[in-house]
């Protein structure tokens, strides 16, 4: 099951390289939270549950800290 998630993780970055490039600071945070959200949950063996909710607590972590950053700029 671990390895079906990090295979659909992968297959998703890959794919959606081309697209970060027009993103926001606030988005690319955004999933870049996400992804480490979520590599830590399956890192760490949580359950299905607590992987899902690490990645959509570091999305959330990452789009405030990406907009901060943003808007400095």
């Amino acid at each position: 099951m671990r390895t079906m998630v990090l295979l659909i993780a992968l297959a998703g970055v890959t794919c959606g390289c081309d697209q970060f490039d027009n993103m926001s600071s606030g988005q690319k945070g955004m999933v870049t939270g996400a992804a480490l959200g979520t590599g830590i949950g399956l890192v760490s063996g949580g359950s299905f549950g607590t992987v899902v909710g690490a990645g959509l607590i570091g999305g959330a972590v990452g789009y405030v800290g990406g907009t901060a950053i943003g808007n400095k700029n």
